[in-house]
């Protein structure tokens, strides 16, 4: 279900809406337009008649069922383009990824010693790349391969990030990881073996950090979205 909100409902109006369906179970996930507010409510589809009551509170012009699916990722409740807007400390290097805008994101597959990924930071940054990868945890089919420097990972790449003013995109592995990783890096990536980690997504949705999800091997495009 989404909920439109009139042409200037005020602030108070849009939190009022916000507790009554977060108070009905739902989550809300709010677009915020130039002229109105667009609120998308996610939970039970078993329940949806409870939100249709709200269409009596200030504010509401109407409460919409939504039909199709990929209610997050559908154009029927969010028209507009999705964009991420990576913001450095200094506020001089911000990059926008979507819509119109090509992002090269490079880097080693896993850090392995200072030297290396300063010097891979210098030439990424040289090649025009905008984003720096680099894996401080990483997956490995054996126990005795190397799993990467883990936290010193991370630290070396903040520091590449301070030389160089690239962004930062690392995965997370573990669910109990992803608060570290969240205070390092700029976009957290989910690889393709983790797909289906229902725990490990849960985690990472709790962090207000853009998300690099990549599709799993043999996975649907269905099952993706």
């Amino acid at each position: 279900m989404i909920i439109v909100m009139k042409a200037g409902a005020s602030q108070q109006q849009v939190d009022h809406v916000f507790e009554k369906v977060r108070g009905l179970g739902y989550q809300v996930h709010p677009i915020f337009g130039e002229q109105r507010t667009v609120i998308a409510c996610v939970g039970d589809e078993r329940g949806k008649f409870r939100l249709q009551a709200l269409d009596s509170l200030d504010g509401v012009e109407s409460v919409v069922p939504i039909l199709k699916p990929f209610k997050l990722a559908g154009r029927e409740w969010k028209n507009a383009r999705s964009t991420i807007t990576l913001r450095s400390p200094d506020g001089t290097t911000d990059t926008v990824i979507g819509n119109s805008h090509v992002v090269v994101m490079a880097g080693p597959c896993s850090i392995e010693s200072r030297e290396q990924i300063l010097l891979s930071a210098e030439l990424v940054k040289k090649a025009g790349a905008r984003v720096l990868r680099g894996g401080a945890f990483k997956p490995r089919t054996s126990p005795y391969s190397f799993q990467g420097l883990e936290e010193e990972g991370l630290k070396l790449m903040a520091e590449a990030r301070e030389k160089t003013g690239l962004h930062l995109v690392t995965e997370v592995i573990t669910p109990a990881d992803v608060p570290l990783v969240a205070d390092y890096t700029d976009i957290i990536q989910i690889g393709a073996r983790n797909m289906q980690n229902y725990a490990l997504l849960k985690e990472v949705g709790k962090i207000r950090k853009p998300v690099l999800l990549k599709r799993g091997m043999s996975s649907t495009l269905k099952e993706l979205l």
